[in-house]
This record gives structure tokens, sequence and C-alpha cells, in this order.
């Protein structure tokens, strides 16, 4: 492999310092760096708001040439592209929102060499014109780096599934001497070994960072109550920014208009609606510092906003990895966020159904099946969250103390006899009935339906009176995750008892189930501890800001004030100019001098020329000068 050679000796690291305003690189960012700059092909997990995009940025800076990003969402284009030239870097993007002027001017830009990088959705990569402008670009000035954002979207199983990202390597097969990097937030083995194989980088070095986002705090509840229930949630995180995930478009819709109506400022989003409708949304939400979003999934993947305060889940995602991207979306910034979902039985019915029904072939469904079931072990874990989530990432991890199990640890009874007395109804009601039926008849609820069926005359017909129907819907939660009870999702979620029900059923098997605590709430309660953590001067990528002092407090919001009055000007996102840590960092150690202004996380040469004076009026002001 013939190599250039870099612009700069030092790894990246003063380009890191100089452009991006970090004093040293984060976990394994040093050596992603180092191994792409001499050439290198990389696959990278890392976790959403773990740095990925440093690891391809760095590169393309240091070595010669253009770095060429594939990228699958517009708006993740504009928001890098939007932070990179405020930072003085030459980028751009090719994608479908650009006319046809503003496309040739960007084309005669990379053309001439004058970009440093170039940001591309994948149907444009593979185009014919887009290759002969690679050509003209590698044959004048070269190919710094091909990084290819979002590269999960390979897998064929996996709900983000893009076909024309089948097709990148071909990229490497016309341009071989140029380094290459994949990066993801979300992939399980599975879906590694489809990203190793099917973009032809067997040999590239693997580069997995822990999965673990410590600031986010985790916790899955019961729903009994949803709308009630999410109100209560929101008024706890009034005037932050959230996103609420829902698993229909009718349910966004209704849910949004509801929230409308109660004043608060949402806006939905799903693939549903007129495209003018889906940016007008995007753009609320990136702008704004308290909009809430209510979406599908179809909304999320490629969003940089760093200050998304929380995430809800109105119904259960499909997968674990699915869940970890879209709470991946929260708490960017490093500051605390919160992550909530409302999880009942009819999750796991309408999921399963969804699978049955589909036209994948036995072997997918198979493999869908088995990552629904590892999700509704994590709804229905009884030990730390953190530790479920990370171990289906095969990672380990002690007990978090930041998530509503490690809180509220759950008291465990021996359910052994519920097991057997809800099974026993299944059996004798002929597996054809859904939990609430069962549950009628263990209580021996009397109804006409009950009589007609026959069902009061059963042995099983009012011998569960000890337990209310809430604690008998958690039984049967419990006992499904447990693989004792499957519903059928063609017969309107009827539990039938399965084969490893057998020793339970005889006495030969004790079955430990939790009581679920009363949810916390509370963003206090919540944060376990995590508010008050210390920060190092600028010392890396991850550090996070004290809490405020009242006096700090009041110049922190004046540099708030005067980001927004900055961005307004500019026309970008607020987090876009500076992001919360670094006003932060401002407001405590209150800079003097254009100098003292570098030692602040994220200000490189660049931000500190274009907003340096006004920043340091409004820290003199406060000091009264």
């Amino acid at each position: 492999m013939t190599l250039r050679s870099p612009r700069t000796p030092d790894g990246g690291l003063d380009v890191l310092r100089a452009v991006f305003g970090f004093e040293s690189f984060r976990g394994d960012q040093g050596r992603i760096v180092e191994h792409v700059v001499a050439g290198g092909d990389a696959i990278v997990l890392m976790p959403t708001g773990g740095g990925k995009s440093l690891c391809y940025q760095v590169p393309a800076l240091v070595r010669p040439g253009t770095g060429i990003v594939v990228s699958p969402l517009i708006a993740l284009m504009h928001d890098q592209v939007e932070a990179l030239r405020l930072l003085g870097v030459k980028a751009a993007f090719l994608n479908s929102s650009l006319d046809a002027q503003a496309t040739r001017d960007v084309i005669e830009q990379a053309g001439g060499g004058h970009l440093d990088l170039l940001y591309v959705a994948p149907e444009r990569a593979l185009s014919s014109g887009f290759g002969q402008l690679l050509t003209r670009i590698d044959s004048r000035h070269g190919l710094a780096v091909l990084a290819i954002d979002e590269a999960h979207c390979v897998s064929q199983w996996g709900h983000d599934f893009r076909p024309e990202y089948l097709r990148l390597a071909e990229l490497h097969a016309r341009f071989p001497d140029v380094p290459r990097i994949a990066l993801t937030a979300t992939a399980d083995a599975v879906t590694r070994s489809e990203m190793r194989q099917r973009l032809a980088m067997t040999e590239a070095v693997e580069f997995v960072s822990s999965f673990d986002r410590p600031n986010i705090h985790y916790a899955v509840v019961e729903r009994r109550d949803p709308r009630r229930q999410l109100a209560a949630f929101l008024a706890d995180h009034a005037g932050e920014a959230g996103i609420v995930y829902c698993g229909t478009r009718a349910k966004v819709d209704q849910t949004a208009q509801w929230l409308q109506s109660r004043g608060v400022d949402a806006v939905g989003y799903h693939a549903g609606l007129e495209a003018s409708a889906r940016q007008a949304a995007q753009e609320r939400f990136r702008r704004g510092e308290s909009v809430v979003v209510v979406a599908t999934i179809a909304f999320g993947m490629g969003i940089d906003k760093p200050d998304v305060r929380y995430v809800v889940h109105l119904d259960m995602p499909k997968s674990l990895e699915g869940y970890y991207q879209e709470t991946g979306r929260a708490g960017r910034d490093g500051e605390p966020a919160f992550v909530w979902m409302l999880y009942g039985l009819n999750d796991v019915v309408a999921q399963q159904r969804w699978i049955d029904s589909s036209s994948a072939a036995p072997e997918q469904k198979r493999v869908e099946s088995i990552k629904l079931d590892a999700m509704l072990g994590y709804a229905e874990s009884a030990t730390c969250r953190r530790q479920v989530l990370l171990a289906y990432f095969g990672e380990e991890s002690r007990e978090c103390g930041n998530c509503d199990v490690c809180l509220s640890p759950p008291e465990l009874w021996d359910g052994t006899i519920a097991a057997q007395k809800l099974m026993s109804a299944a059996i004798r009601t002929d597996q054809r009935f859904g939990a609430g039926h069962l549950i009628d008849v263990l209580r021996g609820v009397g109804t006409a339906r009950m009589t007609q069926l026959g069902h009061d005359r059963l042995p099983t017909f009012g011998v569960g009176s000890e337990l209310d129907p809430q604690e008998w819907r958690a039984v049967a939660r419990q006992l499904v995750a447990a693989g004792l009870l499957r519903p059928d999702p063609t017969a309107l979620g009827a539990l039938q008892v399965t084969d490893r029900a057998r020793p339970v059923l005889t006495g030969e098997q004790t079955v430990m189930l939790r009581r679920a605590p009363a949810p916390v709430l509370s963003r206090a309660d919540a944060r376990g501890g995590s508010a008050g953590r210390s920060s190092r001067r600028r010392g890396s990528t991850t550090d996070t800001a004290p809490a405020l002092a009242p006096p700090d407090r009041v110049l922190f919001e004046a540099l708030r004030a005067e980001r927004k009055r900055i961005a307004d000007a500019d026309g970008v996102p607020a987090f876009v100019v500076l992001q919360d840590v670094s006003l932060r960092q401002m407001a405590v150690e209150r800079p003097q001098t254009p100098a003292d202004l570098l030692q602040i996380t994220g200000i490189g040469t660049a931000k500190a020329e274009k907003y340096g004076e006004r920043l340091l009026a409004v820290i003199a002001q406060a000091r009264g000068e």
C-alpha cells in the first residue's frame, strides 16, 4: 500500500488542540487517529456522544487531500459542516437539499482541492458523476480518508438498513490506497460481522470502546395510565429538550396534539408527514432549547444535538440495539440525562405479531424473536439495567447506582405458587385467553361472559384473590420474560404454557419474582449523585463541569444569552457555537484574555478569534469592569 506523508508529525494532537479546543484525546480516539493517519483501515464502535466524529475529522486534517464522509442523513451533514466551518475547517456536503447551482459550487470546490472534508449521501457516493469527481480529487490533490458513518446501516437485519451501504465496498476497489474507517454506536456481534464482510474490511483493526453512558439514568415503568405518567415525567423536565418515541404514526399525532393542548412546546415527526413538515420539526428541535419532539424511530439517527435531556419510549422498542441507539441521543454533552420507558405485556404481543406477519425469511424471524426476548428481559430485569444493557454488547460492568433498579432495588419473593396458579388457569381455559381474562378467573370475578364460558366452575376460579390485578400482571410479564409463558400474537395475545414450564408445574423448580418499586420520577433522586462531579481544567473531551454557585449561575445565563444572539446572527443552532459545558467552565474560571479562552474546553483558535471579544466582554461586565 502506498502511503502519503501526513501534513503534521504529531498524530493529530496539535490539530485536536488548535482546531477543536481539546487538550487530549479520550479513550481509544488517539489510537484510532494514529492508525488511520498511518494509512490503516479501522472499524470503530463507540457510544453516541463518545467522539466518533473526531476519529475521522482529525485524520482528514492531518493527511494530505480531502476526506470523504459517507453519511445517511441530511441533518447530520448540516450540523457537522456548520460546526466545522465555525472551527475554520473547509467543509461542505452534497445531498438533495442543495439546488443545482449550490451543487456545482461544491463540486468545483472539491475538484479544485479547496475542501478538507466533503460529506455525501450513500446514494450519491455510488453515482458515476461522484465517482468521476473522486478520481479528479485523487489524481490532483489526494483523498485523505474514506469514512463510513452509521456503518450498522449495512446490516440487512437491522432496523436502519440502507441497501446502498451494501455497495460501498466498490469505493475501496477503486481507491485501494485510501484508508477507510467505518463507525457506529450500535452493533452487536452479528452486525459487526456483517459490517466487516459487506464493507470488505476483513483486515481492518477493530476498536470497541465502552458502550457505557454513565451520565444517563435508566428507568422502566409499568404502563398504567400513560398520559398521566408522561405528564408527570415531563413536568419534572419543563424547559428542557427531549424526544418522546411512539410505536405508530397515529400515536405520534395523538400524543403531540395532546401535549400541545397542555401548553407543551411539542412537535410531531414521522415518515408519513410531508417533507416540509418533517424539516420544520427537525429545525425547531435543533434550534430550540425546550422543544419536545414526539416521533417514530424515523426521527433521530444522525441528530447531533448535544443538549437532549431525556428520551422517553411510550412503547417498547423491537431490540436492545434500537433502544440503545435511540436512548443514546440523550445527554451527548455529558450532563445528566434521563431515559424512561413505559412497558406492558401488550408490547410483547404487538412486536411478536409484527415479526410473525412479516415477509422475512424464517432465519431472520428467529433472530428478531431472539432480539425481542433480550429486550423483554431488560424490561423485566431485577438487576442493574446498565449491567443488562452492557452485557448484551459483551461488556461487563458493576452496578451503576444510576438506574431505577439500583436506586430502588426490587423486593424478590417466591412466586412459584402464583406461577403455578396462572399457568394452570391458562391450561384449564385451553390456552385461548390473554392475561386480563386469566386474572379475572384467578380473582374470581363473576361476569356474564365468565358464566357463559363456564370458567366460574373451574378449580382455578377464585384461587388467586391474594394478589391484586396489578400484581398478577407483573407475574404474567415476568413469566413471559422467563420463557414459561408465550403470548400467541395470532390469538390476541392468548397466553400459552411452554415446555420450559413443566418443572415449575411439577414443583421441581422454584420461581423468584420481583415486586416492582414505586417509579422514580424525581430528577434529584434519579441523578444518583452525578450532578456534582468536579471538572478538570480543559483536560479531555469528557470533562464535566461542576454545579454552579449562584454568582456563576448568573454569569452562565448571561453567556447563554450572548451565545443565542451569536447563533441567531449566524443562522446556526446555539450548540454549534458553543456547548453548555464550555459556558459552565467559563462561568467558573472567568477567563480575562484571549489566551485564557484557549484553555476552555471546546474553544480552538478559530472560535477564540471569532467570539472571544464578545464573550470576554460579558465576563468583564460580571466582574463589574
